[in-house]
């Protein structure tokens, strides 16, 4: 069934357990999260973000992810995640995503929550979700590689501040974490999760969640957060699948499809357990 990501957070929160969101820029992505996650009955978040659609148009994610998550037995939220520009949000709106990230976060602070604060007014008056995201969660290579990225770490007072006056249902921290693959094990702050989640009283997300160990997560959502991002485990594991496929004797892109979703289901699978989402639907 297709819905927003008030309740589903919520409930995650106050369960104890998080909800994996797995960026899905094709059908076989797609079919590898909510069919793993029809399964394990297990609610989930499946979208796309900005930076991700040169590989797949928005309309065209739209096309697919939003019929499938209407026809699934389990809860899927659709998200479009890091959404940079307010035109981008509101053409993701008008598609039928039920669930915005305005990041706004690399703006002054100000700037930032009257910015958010607009989408959340939209949003909830066409019965979506938004995200926001305090701090600057950057990448491990590239444009977005923070220098020092503790100088970005999201402060707990402020965030108080920034839920409070914006209504977001869900906050992005930058707390140790970062975008694709690590170069070293990171070092999440946990007590800095802790607190921002006692302060705020929302659900916490946690980006860059792909190479943090096992413990890291199961840490991050003891102490508060509740929706994990992961996309480059899942876009590694389908590069996997084909290539197995391919050692298999597969021929052609057909034969290689089953190859690439099995590889991808089986890294939902492991998230949805290691999350606790399993059996939560």
């Amino acid at each position: 069934m297709l819905v927003n990501m008030r309740e589903m957070l919520q409930s995650a929160r106050s369960g104890g357990y998080g909800v994996g969101f797995f960026n899905a820029v094709n059908v076989e992505m797609a079919r590898a999260v909510i069919e793993t996650a029809e399964a394990m009955r297990a609610p989930v978040i499946v979208g796309t973000a900005e930076i991700l659609l040169p590989a797949m148009p928005m309309e065209r994610v739209a096309e697919y992810l939003i019929p499938m998550a209407r026809q699934a037995k389990v809860p899927v939220a659709v998200h479009y995640d890091h959404g940079l520009t307010f035109d981008r949000c509101m053409e993701a709106l008008r598609l039928g995503f039920t669930s915005i990230m305005y990041d706004c976060s690399t703006a002054p602070y100000e700037e930032n929550l009257e910015n958010v604060a607009e989408m959340v007014r939209i949003c909830h008056a066409m019965g979506a979700t938004v995200e926001g995201e305090l701090g600057h969660v950057g990448d491990n290579e590239g444009a977005g590689k923070l220098s020092n990225p503790s100088d970005f770490f999201t402060d707990p007072a402020v965030a108080a501040d920034f839920v409070r006056r914006t209504g977001v249902d869900a906050l992005a921290v930058a707390v140790g974490n970062a975008h694709g693959d690590y170069k070293f094990p990171p070092k999440l702050d946990f007590q800095r999760i802790t607190d921002i989640s006692g302060i705020t009283g929302v659900p916490l997300v946690l980006h860059g969640g792909s190479g943090l160990s096992d413990s890291d997560f199961r840490e991050a959502v003891a102490r508060g957060v509740s929706k994990i991002n992961i996309f480059t485990d899942l876009d590694k594991a389908g590069k996997a699948g084909v290539e197995q496929g391919l050692r298999e004797g597969a021929a052609t892109l057909m034969q290689l499809m089953p190859h690439a979703i099995e590889a991808m289901s089986a890294v939902v699978r492991n998230k949805i357990e290691l999350f606790g989402s399993a059996g939560k639907a």
